[in-house]
């Protein structure tokens, strides 16, 4: 399975958990369904991250995607407000996700470098060390 299947899946649970803990102050039993789906949002996040995802590029999607989608959802399912600067607030969000997903997708196709990951101690800045390296106490 994807990483970004992973990835999408927990957007979805998460924003179903949310839902539901609304709609549960009406009906409690759906607070089993609270629960679940927060357990399986951070099963499926961290099954993305174990498949390589960046953790910073993980949570920032899956947290912004599901601020975004929470607040539509709940503007059509529960009469929420979403006013135009809300709209401009959720169409902004939505912008940096593809962004960042965009120049994740970017990274990923460009070729790595025979040097370090860590860079030569030549190209960083002077007094910084990496975790290995000579003089390190």
């Amino acid at each position: 399975m994807s990483t970004w299947l992973f990835l999408i899946g927990a957007i979805l649970a998460e924003v179903i958990a949310t839902l539901s803990l609304k709609a549960a102050l009406d009906l409690p039993v759906l607070y089993l369904v609270v629960a679940a789906g927060y357990a399986v949002t951070f099963v499926l996040l961290a099954q993305s991250l174990r498949r390589g995802m960046g953790l910073g590029v993980a949570y920032g999607i899956w947290g912004a995607s599901g601020v975004t989608l929470t607040a539509v959802l709940a503007a059509f399912l529960f009469g929420e407000d979403l006013n135009a600067v809300m709209g401009l607030g959720v169409a902004l969000v939505a912008a940096g996700v593809f962004l960042v997903q965009t120049d994740t997708q970017r990274a990923q196709r460009e070729p790595v470098s025979d040097s370090d990951s860590r860079g030569d101690a030549a190209t960083r800045s002077p007094g910084v060390t990496v975790a290995g390296e000579a003089g390190e106490r």
